[in-house]
């Protein structure tokens, strides 16, 4: 009965729709990271490094915002799961929905390798391209004398791509499923920060439990 008393002693006295307020706060803010990012990403098309860095910067944010809601760490650490698809569909959705919409497709010939940057020289009907096919790894699908089809974009803004690599509903799917973590962790979130509040427990940064 001490034990019990005790307990009750070290509780809080916590506002449920002050609280639930705070949680659709928290939900709202990655809505608009997400939204604001790839925006961001529309407005800086053709320089992926600006919508990258603001995307980092708010996956960090959401993550102490959701970090201050549930009075934890373990769930913010969680968020960057789903903070990998915020991050990807918000920076490639807008480039490859451009790409999409307002780019020219044509099969081209790959004429010529650049080695281990594999920049790959293309050559269609009217002569050789000016923009090249560019793979950043050890191994690509393509190889000298391979016809590929691709998209380049009239105004030369968003970098030539190949139209199987052009896929605007899977970065926005992408997208629509890393809000949605977002959205049920925030949930969660808020439910066991209530409780935690309510009984008292507050823990330190350090606290990872």
């Amino acid at each position: 009965m001490a034990e019990v008393d005790m307990k009750k002693s070290q509780g809080g006295t916590v506002d449920r729709g002050l609280y639930l307020l705070f949680t659709l706060v928290v939900v709202g803010l990655g809505w608009i990271i997400a939204a604001v990012n790839t925006g961001i990403s529309y407005v800086a098309l053709g320089t992926d490094l600006i919508p990258i860095v603001t995307g980092l910067l708010g996956c960090a944010v959401f993550a102490l915002a959701l970090r201050l809601l549930h009075c934890a760490w373990w769930l913010a650490f969680l968020s960057f799961l789903p903070a990998v698809l915020v991050l990807v569909g918000s920076v490639q959705y807008a480039p490859e929905s451009t790409l999409d919409e307002r780019g020219v497709r044509e099969t081209v010939r790959i004429s010529a390798d650049s080695g281990s940057t594999h920049r790959f020289t293309l050559t269609g009907r009217s002569g050789e391209l000016k923009q090249t096919l560019d793979y950043d790894g050890d191994h690509p699908q393509w190889k000298v004398g391979d016809r590929v089809e691709v998209i380049s974009d009239p105004k030369g803004v968003v970098p030539l791509e190949a139209a199987s690599d052009v896929d605007p509903d899977g970065q926005f799917a992408a997208l629509v499923t890393g809000v949605a973590g977002w959205t049920g962790m925030a949930l969660l979130a808020g439910r066991r920060g209530f409780v935690r509040r309510r009984a008292g427990r507050r823990p330190a940064f350090e606290d990872f439990d």
